[in-house]
C-alpha cells in the first residue's frame, strides 16, 4: 500500500494569554513577558529568573485562532 504525500501548509496563528508574573516594575513585567513567552522553545531557567528578577506564576490562554492559510 502506497502512502500519500502530505501537503505542507503555513498557518497564521493568533494567540492571546493572560500572564501572571513577578517583576520589579510594570515595564519589566511587559518586556520580559514578551521575551520569555514569545518563543515557546525558550524555557525560563533558574539563572534567568535570578538575573532578571522575573518569574512566571501562571499562564492562561484566552484566545486561539487560525484565521488563514498562507
Amino acid at each position: 500500500m502506497k502512502k500519500e504525500k502530505r501537503k505542507s501548509y503555513k498557518v497564521l496563528l493568533h494567540r492571546s494569554y493572560i500572564v501572571s508574573v513577578n517583576a520589579d516594575n510594570e515595564t519589566d513585567a511587559k518586556r520580559l513577558s514578551e521575551f520569555f513567552i514569545g518563543n515557546p522553545a525558550v524555557l525560563i531557567n533558574e539563572t534567568e529568573k535570578k538575573k532578571f528578577n522575573f518569574n512566571v506564576k501562571n499562564i492562561e490562554m484566552t484566545y486561539n485562532e487560525a484565521p488563514e492559510i498562507l
